[in-house]
C-alpha cells in the first residue's frame, strides 16, 4: 500500500502529527489529505450535504486514482470549528468512522483523536 487518505481539520497544528502517525503506524509513504474545518462534526451532524458530498468525491479520487486502502478520520483538542467537549468529539469520530465504512466497506477505516499535547491516538 503506497497511499492512505486522511480526512482531518484544516488546523495546521494537527496536520503533520497525523501524517507522521499514519506513515509510521502503517508504513505508508504517501498520505492524501482532505481538509475541512471540523469534518467529524460535519459528517456526524449530516446537515451540510454539499460538504459531505465534496468529502466523498475527494475520497473517491484517492481510492480510485491512488489506490488508497486506508482512510483515517480525526478530530482534535481545541478545534475552532467544533468547540464541543472531548466526549462529544469522540462520539462524532465514531459516527464518522461508521459513515465512511458504510460508503467504503472494502477499505480499512480508522478514527483518530489528537490530544492537547498534539499527539495522535487511534480511537477507533
Amino acid at each position: 500500500m503506497k497511499f492512505a487518505t486522511s480526512i482531518h481539520c484544516m488546523d495546521g497544528r494537527i496536520q503533520e502529527p497525523i501524517i507522521q502517525y499514519l506513515k509510521d503506524s502503517y508504513k505508508i509513504p504517501y498520505i492524501d489529505t482532505i481538509t475541512e474545518p471540523g469534518p467529524c462534526k460535519i459528517i456526524a451532524d449530516n446537515i451540510d450535504k454539499t460538504t459531505i458530498n465534496s468529502i466523498i468525491k475527494r475520497v473517491d479520487i484517492s481510492i480510485n486514482r491512488h489506490n488508497s486502502r486506508l482512510i483515517a478520520i480525526s478530530s482534535h483538542y481545541d478545534c475552532a470549528a467544533n468547540p464541543s467537549s472531548e466526549k462529544t468529539k469522540k462520539t462524532q469520530i465514531k459516527i464518522s468512522v461508521e459513515f465512511i465504512k458504510k460508503n467504503y466497506p472494502q477499505i480499512k477505516v480508522v478514527g483518530l483523536w489528537i490530544n492537547k499535547q498534539w499527539k495522535v491516538d487511534q480511537y477507533f
